[in-house]
């Protein structure tokens, strides 16, 4: 009887400790896997995280190009109200000479006509001298418009006329002037509107926001599956 019952006893602990050392192999299979899955989750989630920052760094310095260009020159302009213009007067009053780049260190002469186009301010009976934009004001404070200097004048001399010949078809055109009237010169277009410049900030903007979306989620994922190993270790 003694013989029978070590005999039982020595073969259920046998069977009790295969079953152990099976459970034992699957659960360092399982970890295996967990640690495999872990590093190779974690040279990603890196490269997300690089690629987020890469993508907030690249929109500041597109900000800062942005900001001392186009933000700069749209804030210092004083052309900001829209108005209506009737045009008054456009002629051609003089030959105005200007130099093109002909080589290396060679520059030569050419001219063009100086149309001066007069117009009244949404009829108020101001009259003011129309210019194309800020860089023709700058270049030329009589013509309305300064074509690129070329050595065929006569084409400089047409491209002048046709646009003579539309504003005297077109004489009411939307134009920008200064409120303040310290500037009595107004624009019929501006280098840079609020379009320009909310198109140029949109991308920046859009690549910002994708930069910190691709860190938040990277983050949150960690987050979470951090939070399901402190579950799975107070449920074991």
């Amino acid at each position: 009887m003694f013989f029978v019952a070590g005999a039982k006893n020595t073969a259920g602990s046998h069977g009790v400790n295969e079953r152990r050392s099976i459970y034992q192999k699957f659960r360092e299979v399982d970890l295996l896997d967990k640690k495999k899955t872990v590093t190779a989750l974690k040279p990603g989630e890196d490269r997300a995280i690089l690629l987020g920052l890469g993508m907030i760094l690249a929109s500041v310095m597109m900000y800062f190009v942005l900001g001392i260009t186009i933000l700069r020159s749209y804030a210092d302009s004083v052309w900001t109200e829209e108005g209506v213009c009737v045009v008054l007067n456009s002629t051609v009053t003089a030959d105005m000479n200007c130099s093109y780049n002909c080589g290396s260190d060679c520059w030569r002469v050419s001219k063009y006509p100086c149309l001066q186009v007069y117009v009244s301010v949404n009829n108020t009976g101001r009259v003011s001298r129309l210019s194309h934009n800020e860089e023709t004001q700058d270049a030329s404070s009589e013509c309305f418009y300064v074509p690129r200097c070329q050595k065929d004048s006569l084409a400089m001399h047409t491209v002048i006329m046709n646009i003579s010949e539309r504003l005297k078809v077109n004489q009411q055109v939307t134009c920008y002037y200064d409120p303040s009237e310290q500037q009595e010169t107004v624009l019929l277009t501006r280098l840079y509107d609020h379009s320009v410049v909310f198109h140029s900030l949109l991308w920046p903007s859009c690549m910002l926001t994708g930069g910190a979306l691709i860190i938040v989620m990277v983050k949150l994922t960690q987050y979470l599956s951090r939070l399901c190993e402190e579950i799975g270790k107070i449920k074991r």
